[in-house]
């Protein structure tokens, strides 16, 4: 994970928490058996590509904005790449990796209410790096990663 010195830097890496949110639900949908579970998968692939998209346009209106004074503490810094780097789909480092803890429809859910429970996390930090104008944004995403969440454990 690079590091993070600009506003951009946190939208770039909400854009790879999405992209390997993507590739992760995408093997889901090829190896579930079950049609009910295969099309929350696929649907939450597409969610995914969409909150890649809002993340890349927020990327576009703020990639010049510096950070925040407060957020160079390098204690903080710290902390928002412990979260991505304990994200449940880098903590392994390989997508590869990931795919082989799959085993079971159960271990398919887990593995996914974990990514959404951890993607909620980071994009609440996140709200504090960028403008009060990209603020909204995350929080939409944030509520759609609760949906997410509701979801797979109503699916459960």
């Amino acid at each position: 994970m690079a590091s993070i010195f600009k506003a951009a830097d946190v939208a770039l890496a909400a854009m790879e928490v999405e992209q390997r949110g993507k590739a992760f639900y995408d093997h889901l949908v090829e190896v579930s058996e079950d049609p009910r579970t295969k099309e929350l998968f696929a649907y939450l692939a597409e969610e995914e590509v969409a909150h890649e998209n809002t993340f890349r346009e927020m990327y576009d209106r703020i990639k010049d904005v510096a950070m925040p004074a407060w957020c160079n503490e390098e204690e903080f810094l710290n902390y928002l790449r412990s979260l991505i780097d304990t994200h449940t789909l880098f903590v392994y480092g390989d997508l590869e990796v990931v795919k082989e803890k799959v085993k079971t429809r159960e271990d398919a859910m887990r593995l996914a209410m974990s990514f959404e429970k951890d993607s909620i996390l980071f994009f609440k930090e996140m709200k504090d790096f960028v403008p009060e104008s990209e603020k909204k944004h995350v929080e939409e995403c944030i509520e759609e990663e609760r949906s997410h969440l509701r979801k797979l454990t109503g699916m459960r």
